[in-house]
């Protein structure tokens, strides 16, 4: 379980695809604690929670591996993920931890489609396109989760959705980098998945 409140910026430094293609293995610099990461410990990057099988210090950096599996790869931008590429990365939450954002499970539901880029004086503002089966879930000042980033929505008209980011946000996360065509995971809230279902049981 997560919030939302990415706590570093993490890079992959090497990936690793079996011969099927049906898993990548990825190697990711942090800036966490090398003694803080455990085997089997959950950390979501840009939103996909996954599991450490591995971890150390490189050139006095650390490092952790993990295997984004078949459906990762299907669901989410694990698929377009290189050597290079930029994760927003956070902890699995304690026991007695802020909740700072929302309550966030780490999978993906699926991919949203930046459509546009305002950059206002004081902020920014993204338009996004999602499919219909996740539009549903979206509401005007309800939350969701964009590449493991808690926020909220600030429009919804039918299939799109627009949220405004803070330049403190577009700082220390990868959202600074988000252009249109750019496409990012979304997990919409679980209060309103729940709801919505509830809603169809009667």
């Amino acid at each position: 379980m997560f919030t939302g409140i990415v706590t570093d910026v993490g890079e992959i430094t090497s990936l690793t695809p079996t011969a099927q293609g049906q898993l990548h293995r990825l190697r990711i610099a942090c800036r966490y604690d090398r003694a803080t990461i455990a085997d089997g410990a959950s950390i979501a990057c840009n939103g996909v929670c996954l599991t450490v099988v591995a971890s150390g210090v490189e050139s006095g950096k650390t490092w952790f591996d993990v295997d984004a599996a078949a459906e990762t790869l299907a669901l989410t931008t694990a698929k377009h993920w290189r050597v290079g590429t930029r994760l927003n990365l956070e902890r699995a939450l304690k026991i007695g931890d802020e909740l700072g954002g929302h309550i966030v499970a780490g999978h993906a539901d699926g991919i949203a489609t930046i459509i546009s880029r305002q950059d206002l004086p004081d902020m920014a503002r993204f338009e996004l396109r999602t499919t219909r089966d996740l539009a549903r879930f979206i509401a005007v000042k309800g939350s969701i989760t964009l590449d493991g980033v808690s926020l909220t929505v600030n429009t919804v008209d039918d299939v799109t959705f627009s949220v405004l980011i803070i330049p403190h946000t577009l700082t220390v996360t990868t959202i600074g980098g988000w252009r249109a065509g750019s496409e990012v995971n979304i997990e919409v809230d679980l209060m309103a998945r729940y709801a919505a279902r509830l809603t169809e049981m009667k």
